[in-house]
């Protein structure tokens, strides 16, 4: 008897419908259908779930020359748990858990969580899982057009590793970058590097503003580059006479980078 027809047998001896086995081991209707048909088997720690709540060992359950029955013992349906940690065996591990929504969007699934021990990938519309990919993504690594995660690869990134046109984290890679660490063509951050930035440390092509400031124009408290500017300069100048200054030299420049400028009078 192969593991399907055994998965298929104990279920029905227990009166439970798919959706209700896949209730009680955290898992999806369709993957208990997809290994009741044999398109797909579980893996060792959905194994070790059926195998408890059943009452049947591995053995019994995956060996195919081995048949299985519920034996006349009374079985609990209750997995023990210590700390949010299911014990079977004396194993220990966090339980999986997957869902995947009916409604699709070009064929792709509205929502698909899929979290638990492992690489778990999600890909949906909106996707959440050790490793998502979707339009919004939510995940310890997270790919989509607005992604949060451990890292984050999107048009807006939120992470502690962000990268994308628009990024924040404690790194941060992007077009406008805001992080510990921040890299892009506008940056701000404790390190701030790229075309425009202001940060404790500030190290730009053009415009820089920091405690320490290397740029074209530098304004701070060190400044080193072509036109500089230290606090103590421009608390006694025209605030407006420097902005369009560099306003005339980059005129393209996002104006409200030029307004942080007055933080620096502070």
């Amino acid at each position: 008897m192969k593991f399907q027809e055994k998965l298929y047998q104990l279920r029905k001896e227990r009166k439970l419908s798919q959706e209700d086995l896949a209730e009680k081991i955290g898992v999806t209707r369709q993957a208990v259908q997809k290994w009741e048909s044999g398109a797909s088997t579980p893996d060792m720690n959905n194994l070790l779930m059926i195998s408890d709540y059943f009452g049947v060992t591995l053995d019994q359950l995956i060996r195919d020359e081995q048949n299985i029955t519920l034996g006349d013992e009374e079985i609990t349906t209750d997995i023990p748990k210590k700390d949010g940690i299911y014990v079977i065996n004396n194993y220990h591990y966090r339980p999986s858990y997957e869902y995947i929504s009916k409604r699709k969007i070009f064929g792709i699934p509205l929502v698909h969580v899929n979290i638990g021990n492992g690489i778990r990938v999600a890909k949906g519309i909106i996707a959440i899982g050790n490793l998502s990919i979707g339009l919004l993504s939510i995940g310890g690594i997270s790919l989509g057009l607005f992604s949060i995660g451990g890292v984050a690869l999107g048009l807006l990134a939120l992470a502690g590793l962000g990268i994308g046109g628009i990024a924040a984290g404690g790194a941060a890679l992007g077009y406008l970058a805001f992080g510990g660490f921040a890299f892009g063509t506008y940056a701000i951050g404790g390190i701030a590097v790229g075309t425009y930035c202001a940060g404790g440390i500030a190290v730009a092509s053009k415009v820089a503003m920091g405690g320490v400031a290397n740029g074209y124009y530098a304004i701070g408290d060190e400044v080193s580059g072509t036109v500089t500017i230290t606090k103590s300069q421009l608390s006694g100048a025209s605030l407006e006479s420097i902005q369009n200054d560099i306003l005339e030299k980059y005129p393209r420049i996002m104006r409200w980078f030029l307004h942080l400028l007055k933080y620096f009078l502070r």
